[in-house]
């Protein structure tokens, strides 16, 4: 198996396309993170972070049934990911969106761009730092879209979500909306876009829920929270 795979047990259910009445019919990814962790079948259980949880339900539903057995070894990675603290939000989106931003469609990128704006404002107001900060991700994947980012600072106008907004309406658009922006993008490989995209969100977690995923996980350490530089929003193209 590959290094950042954990093999699954035998006589365990099939991964498959959308929900299941039980694991007799298949399973998709959270599906089946539930059946593993003993949980009451369910694709949203408690053993992992909601947000983590509906990026690997999008992530399981636009990957091609030929590219969907390689999630299944990610599946133990996500149990045991959860908390309350809305960096893990913020983080979780932030990925998403600095992943799609550079290879979505053309009418997307806005979409996106505002996504990360939106991001980043959340974590600077929970970090004490100024709005206009940005890391040097989202610096390089908005340079690569100047009309869109443009658009996007426009439009959003230093504006930042509040905390109950952002948990449960803008981090789940932006996360959906990324994912389905890749699957649907003119690249070569978006089942391995997506794959790598809900790989970097489970280490974001991991990280921030105070878990280092251990050699039982197949996964390895979790990175630190990136450093952040100071950016004038108004230069910054």
């Amino acid at each position: 198996m590959p290094g950042n795979q954990t093999p699954v047990p035998e006589l365990v259910p099939v991964l498959s396309w959308g929900n299941h009445r039980g694991p007799r019919q298949g399973a998709c990814f959270m599906e089946l993170a539930s059946y593993l962790a003993g949980e009451r079948w369910s694709d949203d259980p408690a053993c992992t972070h909601p947000l983590l949880a509906a990026l690997a339900r999008d992530v399981n539903d636009y990957t091609s049934d030929a590219g969907r057995a390689q999630l299944a070894g990610l599946v133990p990675s996500v149990i045991g990911l959860a908390g309350e603290d809305l960096h893990i939000d913020a983080r979780i989106a932030l990925v998403c969106a600095q992943t799609a931003l550079p290879v979505v469609a053309a009418e997307q990128q806005k979409v996106m761009a505002v996504s990360v704006l939106a991001c980043e404002r959340v974590l600077a107001a929970l970090d004490g730092r100024p709005a206009g900060w940005l890391d040097a991700q989202s610096r390089a994947v908005l340079a690569q879209v100047p009309l869109a980012a443009r658009w996007a600072r426009g439009f959003t106008g230093g504006k930042t979500a509040s905390p109950e907004t952002f948990r449960r309406h803008s981090a789940p658009a932006t996360v959906h909306a990324a994912v389905k922006g890749i699957a649907q993008a003119c690249i070569p490989q978006p089942d391995q876009m997506l794959y790598d995209l809900l790989t970097r969100a489970i280490d974001e977690c991991a990280a921030w829920a105070g878990r280092t995923p251990g050699p039982d996980s197949g996964r390895g350490t979790a990175p630190p929270a990136p450093d952040r530089q100071p950016q004038n929003t108004a230069v910054a193209h």
